[in-house]
């Protein structure tokens, strides 16, 4: 990663059906995939943010007790220039309900569920490609 101006802090979701399929969402007006999340406002947990953002983008409800932290990352900003994401990102494995219960919605123009190699088609932000789809878990029951 180059140096950034700014970085943005940001709350990133893991969302996996538990085959070994993500969810990537493509934001209104951009071309890279990406997990769901989003900046926290202020004063919220990221935790608390990255379930509010999968219900505003995507209409689904999380609760907090099913995240599983993975970690903080940092990468490029895939949509703003000169800038840096620090992201504290969580898996959660979805139910088969709630994987056909995805609706794009708010500013996401498109989700999609891909394999970590079916995703390496896609354009991708480089927090994505670098860190979060080789945490994706590849086998059922995971």
């Amino acid at each position: 990663m180059s140096t950034p101006a700014r970085t943005i802090v940001v709350a990133a979701g893991v969302l996996h059906d538990g085959a070994g399929r993500v969810l990537l969402v493509r934001k209104r007006g951009t071309t890279a995939y990406m997990q769901p999340g989003g900046k926290p406002d202020d004063g919220e947990r990221p935790d608390r943010a990255l379930v509010r953002e999968v219900a505003e983008e995507l209409g689904l409800t999380v609760d907090v007790d099913r995240l599983a932290p993975l970690g903080s990352f940092t990468a490029d900003a895939a949509n703003e220039p000169g800038h840096g994401v620090l992201a504290h990102a969580w898996a959660v494995r979805l139910t088969p309900q709630e994987v056909d219960a995805v609706a794009p919605a708010a500013e996401i123009d498109d989700a999609v569920w891909v394999t970590p190699a079916q995703a390496h088609e896609l354009p991708l932000a480089p927090l994505t490609a670098l860190h979060l789809l080789a945490l994706v878990p590849l086998t059922p029951g995971r």
